[in-house]
């Protein structure tokens, strides 16, 4: 009885306050993508984190700009970061600068070395010729 008494009162206390899972750092910084469904990211780089590759194939046949930046990052330094492979090298394909930096002055590889995209990483390497 007693420890259901403690269970509802600590989940009311989270309903009421409103408790959230965002995590901060003890710098103050909040992690690299800790709230990505909470943001207003574009439906291409979101198609790019769900590894869609139809879907972003598409949106490139209809027009979406390969190197139009949502949160600051293009959509190759998403793919790299998620490693979505298959999707990067279309990107590159498409004509994606890969010198491009983000507005936190990363570079896609820089991206991909954050996240240990190691297949990224190498394919990135052959694109960049490093």
């Amino acid at each position: 009885m007693r420890k259901t008494m403690l269970t509802v009162a600590a989940a009311c206390m989270v309903a009421v306050t409103g408790l959230s899972a965002k995590e901060i750092s003890k710098e103050g910084h909040q992690p690299i993508g800790t709230e990505i469904a909470n943001v207003d990211i574009s439906s291409f780089c979101m198609a790019i984190v769900e590894g869609d590759y139809v879907t972003v194939k598409r949106m490139i046949e209809l027009g979406e700009d390969v190197n139009r930046k949502s949160l600051g990052m293009t959509p190759a330094m998403f793919a790299a970061r998620y490693n979505k492979v298959d999707i990067l090298e279309l990107l590159i394909e498409k004509g994606a600068d890969l010198n491009i930096r983000s507005n936190n002055g990363f570079s896609v590889k820089k991206y991909a070395e954050l996240s240990n995209a190691v297949d990224a990483l190498v394919i990135l390497d052959t694109a960049l010729g490093s």
